[in-house]
């Protein structure tokens, strides 16, 4: 069987070599691709662009020859010693030293869409992820499922084949060779015509029955059959909780509004069956959907635990937590109402983290202020004490765009079974 791959090659490259080399050197790619996202706008990030890394990691591997006899013949030269830096073709003269060189070439390379943010994204993952009740059954994988009277000659069962064939040969008394060549034998020592004769008209008889009945007819021939193995997903639900009080200026609503968009982009790309909950709030709580989550203006007073009693209620009427894993993303500049501290902290300790599998909470802050630099809100303070108590939260902060990219990766990165147990 052969398999033709008529797929387009991107930008006249071969599509075969291009998968090889990042796969070869993901390593470095990848590592470039967060780099260069660090500078990005989300949409910049969305639509690929170019990349480059080191040409020292693109060397290929190769067999060397070690010990044992060898000749070199060198050519002599009066300005190049060992050691030398080789300038490259249209480089210019001044580019490194040439004793050695501080100057680094690079790879420049373009990503495609689809591949920069499968990069980006390759090693995070939902945290904990537990299976409980199957969401829905999704085709992936083959199993055996006995045998087909057709399929493709890759598939055909010898063993099963073999048996069928001798079946089928005993069935109609299909003559054995020896018994053939015993009286072959036979009748070159026989001196009796009659028996001689005899003989080989049994002969001539067996032959002929023998080419009727072949050894192998294609009705034995058996083909493995194999189909689609049913995989189990686990269901799971992601509530997006979003501050969209008066005191959120607008660089705090971008920041927040970035990083929902980022949780968004990899929910959809790296899980089929991930439900999504927009909820957003001022001193009230609305379920929404997502352009007006991400478009829709607001303005009001704060009040957090308006968004967790939402969240409670849609849980308890739709995400059963023994069937779901239901995981929480909160933003907010961390002003709260001062009333709506313990409320808020009652909420999270008893309804909220119970069924949760993880809670993150970014907290966003003014242009300039650095990721470290803020001082504490009343709602960072409430949630850092309820960490000290032991709660699964997990907490960072945002000042700037440049920090949504890190900070996203810290959250969502692929932890280790003995990283978990830790945390």
């Amino acid at each position: 069987m052969h398999i033709v791959d008529r797929r387009l090659n991107p930008s006249s490259k071969s599509l075969e070599n291009r998968q090889r080399f990042l796969r070869r050197a993901k390593a470095l790619v990848q590592g470039a691709v967060k780099k260069a996202s660090e500078s990005r706008d989300i949409r910049e990030v969305l639509d690929g662009g170019e990349v480059s890394i080191p040409i020292d990691g693109m060397n290929e591997p190769r067999f060397r020859r070690e010990g044992g006899i060898r000749d070199h013949v060198l050519p002599g030269n009066k300005k190049f010693v060992e050691g030398d830096y080789l300038q490259r073709s249209g480089e210019s003269s001044d580019k490194g030293d040439q004793s050695g060189g501080d100057g680094e070439d690079a790879f420049r390379f373009m990503l495609s869409r689809d591949e920069f943010v499968d990069l980006f994204l390759d090693d995070l993952e939902l945290p904990d992820l537990a299976k409980r009740k199957l969401a829905e059954v999704e085709q992936e994988g083959l199993r055996r499922a006995g045998y087909a009277t057709s399929g493709s000659p890759a598939n055909i069962s010898v063993g099963r084949t073999v048996k069928l064939a001798m079946a089928r040969r005993a069935a109609l008394r299909r003559p054995k060779s020896d018994t053939i060549m015993l009286l072959e034998a036979e009748l070159e020592v026989c001196g009796d015509d009659s028996r001689r004769l005899s003989l080989a008209t049994e002969i001539a008889t067996l032959k002929a029955k023998a080419r009727r009945i072949p050894f192998i007819d294609p009705i034995d021939i058996r083909y493995r059959r194999f189909e689609p193995m049913p995989k189990p997903i686990a269901q799971a639900v992601m509530f997006c909780l979003m501050d969209v009080s008066g005191s959120m200026s607008e660089h705090m609503k971008d920041l927040a509004k970035r990083f929902y968009m980022l949780l968004y982009v990899f929910l959809t790309r790296r899980y089929r069956h991930v439900e999504i909950v927009f909820i957003r709030h001022t001193d009230s709580a609305e379920e929404v959907d997502e352009n007006t989550f991400f478009h829709g203006p607001a303005s009001g007073g704060t009040m957090v635990s308006s968004a967790l009693i939402a969240m409670h209620e849609i849980v308890q009427s739709r995400f059963r937590p023994a069937d779901w894993n239901i995981y929480a993303a909160q933003a907010s500049d961390g002003d709260n109402s001062y009333s709506d501290g313990d409320t808020t902290g009652r909420l999270l300790t008893e309804m909220i983290l119970p069924v949760t599998q993880f809670f993150a909470y970014l907290e966003v802050g003014s242009s300039g202020g650095g990721m470290h630099d803020m001082s504490e809100s009343s709602l960072w303070t409430t949630y850092q004490q309820l960490i000290k108590d032991g709660a699964p939260l997990s907490m960072r902060k945002v000042s700037d765009r440049g920090e949504i990219f890190p900070v996203f990766h810290d959250l969502f990165q692929r932890r280790s079974q003995q990283e978990k147990v830790a945390s």
